[in-house]
């Protein structure tokens, strides 16, 4: 049986062990990320159907938030004295997801078109994980399938930090955007905030299987915001901010990480995460969290080679474990975390980023 009304798909990875993290923002000024894209994924889905009157209203599902709202771009007009207005109808239900939101006042929607859009994530929300990123990336491609023209990857990534950064007036680096329009294994090059070249790593089949095997990620249970804990951390850089210490330590670990992985030396990846950690733990005490510390604990009595804290770190998100050859002591050391309270998040490496169908 035919669909009744026609659809339009889009799926984006999040992205883990984001080694150099922190170089990526505005105070760093230049740096470099190494990064890993995984599912699982975000996925939108826009049911079209037609409209009679010329209201650009979107009925929005956020699935994982058992949430449905109608909501309605802006309107522009004019004033009684000749100025520009900006009106909106259901003015009541803006605000409930911002990010959501600025993707659907951006993108252009065709007059007379109704859209519902239905937003879900396997990935718990607020994991450092980059999911935010992913949802902005997933919708924006599959909003840009309703006119002519298609945006590229970097397009779509840059549009979707502008978002978080310009809209919204978040702390957001740029790498969760590129890490989910890009896909893959990629080492980004950032010149001057906020561009940034994108160098995916290819290696051989063999090695990346065998590092989707070995890589672990626990989520502590905890949804954080990233932008205050940016606001955190900015404050304790010593000047000029750019040439902290800290940061030009982060700088190098991307290229030893890049380099390690195309020989599948993970003992030698698995000290580049370890170091990572170290320098985030240097950069505000918060960063590693109790929780954090007791899952590296954990996972070194059980012979993990390296723990990265995913993202931003603080008192909530996500840690990638990467394990040894042991696939059997590694389900023991899922099943002790666990057992801990903390979650396990299934991870597959993906091989693509944003795909819109």
């Amino acid at each position: 049986m035919k669909d009744k009304y026609p659809l339009v798909n889009a799926v984006a990875p999040i992205r883990i062990c984001d080694i150099g993290g922190w170089t990526d923002t505005w105070f760093a000024k230049f740096g470099q990320v190494f990064s890993i894209a995984v599912y699982p994924y975000i996925e939108v889905q826009l049911q079209l159907f037609d409209r009679e009157d010329n209201n650009s209203r979107v009925e929005i599902n956020v699935e994982n938030y058992d949430q449905t709202y109608t909501y309605s771009k802006p309107i522009k007009c004019k004033g009684s004295f000749g100025e520009t207005l900006s009106l909106r109808l259901d003015e009541e239900n803006s605000g409930k997801h911002p990010l959501i939101e600025a993707a659907i006042d951006e993108m252009e929607i065709p007059r007379h078109t109704g859209v519902r859009a239905n937003i879900f994530s396997n990935a718990p929300p607020g994991a450092s994980t980059g999911t935010s990123a992913a949802v902005s990336v997933a919708l924006i491609g599959a909003l840009d399938r309703l006119t002519e023209g298609t945006m590229s990857p970097y397009e779509v990534a840059k549009m979707a930090h502008n978002l978080e950064t310009i809209n919204l007036h978040l702390e957001c680096g740029v790498q969760d955007q590129l890490a989910s329009a890009y896909g893959g294994i990629n080492h980004m090059f950032m010149t001057a905030y906020p561009s940034t070249t994108v160098s995916p790593i290819y290696i051989s089949d063999s090695i990346w299987w065998e590092l989707e095997e070995r890589l672990v990620v626990i989520y502590i249970g905890t949804p954080h915001s990233s932008s205050d804990i940016h606001k955190e951390v900015i404050k304790t850089l010593q000047l000029p901010v750019s040439m902290d210490t800290r940061l030009s330590k982060l700088r190098d670990l991307p290229q030893r990480a890049k380099n390690a992985l195309y020989v599948g030396d993970f003992v030698e990846f698995g000290k580049v995460m370890d170091e990572n950690t170290n320098v985030q733990r240097d950069l505000h005490p918060g960063l590693v969290c109790e929780d954090f510390e007791k899952i590296i604990a954990i996972s070194r009595e059980y012979g993990a080679l390296g723990c990265k804290v995913n993202g931003a770190g603080g008192d909530g998100g996500s840690v990638t474990i990467l394990f040894g050859s042991d696939r059997a002591r590694k389900r023991e050391m899922i099943k002790e975390l666990v057992g801990e309270g903390f979650q396990h998040i299934p991870v597959y490496l993906a091989r693509k980023g944003l795909r819109v169908w």
